[in-house]
């Protein structure tokens, strides 16, 4: 029985390589196109959700005239914002959600100082390209800009973390506008020196009298 020699294997494998083609070709232009753009509008279920019930110390500004400063990183390629936000609102960022239950920082007084936040952080999750995502929690409490490592957003690509809490307590603007007033004046300005008070001449004396026997004896 004859062998086929290489010529021949390869003309045989022309034509199944002819018929594989067709198939390849329609595999490829059946690939998900690129991803639709991400929404930047939150939810409705989740912004409708409200902040849980939180303790307030009633000493400082109100609560809901406070404003938190928020740090978001994406360890994807390494880009961080800051989001500002008030307590019960909430604040979408691609496929970061992040909602503020409240803010808080010690008074000038006490020690040692601390700036607080309780946070809700939701992560976009989609099962394909271009799908609907689904929210999940990720993290809900307590971060604190002082001592990160009590509590952590525990996620392997999105960070947050607390930058800071505007508010003031009652006497924060008297201090400090009383250090301001008690602040020495500068040196280099040299006080007027007085204008001495003009001294009067003193009057000539008045030339002596002639004695009537001298006049006489001339």
């Amino acid at each position: 029985m004859a062998q086929a020699g290489p010529r021949t294997g390869k003309l045989l494998a022309l034509p199944l390589l002819a018929a594989t083609l067709p198939l390849a070709l329609a595999a490829c232009s059946e690939r998900p196109g690129p991803a639709a753009p991400e929404e930047t509008e939150v939810p409705q279920d989740l912004a409708r959700m409200e902040a849980p019930p939180l303790p307030d110390a009633g000493v400082g500004t109100p609560r809901e005239q406070r404003v938190a400063t928020l740090g978001l990183l994406n360890k994807r390629n390494n880009l961080t914002q800051d989001i500002e936000i008030k307590p019960g609102e909430t604040r979408r960022a691609g496929d970061v959600i992040v909602q503020l239950a409240t803010c808080e920082r010690t008074p000038p007084w006490e020690n040692p100082p601390e700036t607080g936040a309780f946070v809700q952080v939701y992560v976009a999750q989609r099962s394909s390209p271009g799908a609907q995502p689904q929210w999940r929690g990720v993290f809900s409490g307590w971060l604190f800009k002082n001592s990160p490592s009590l509590n952590v957003v525990e996620h392997p690509i999105y960070d947050v973390w607390v930058k800071d809490c505007a508010m003031s307590f009652p006497g924060e603007e008297t201090a400090l506008s009383a250090s301001s007033s008690s602040a020495p004046k500068p040196s280099g300005t040299a006080s007027p020196a007085p204008t001495p008070s003009p001294t009067a001449s003193p009057s000539p004396s008045p030339a002596p009298a002639a004695s009537p026997a001298a006049v006489e004896g001339d």
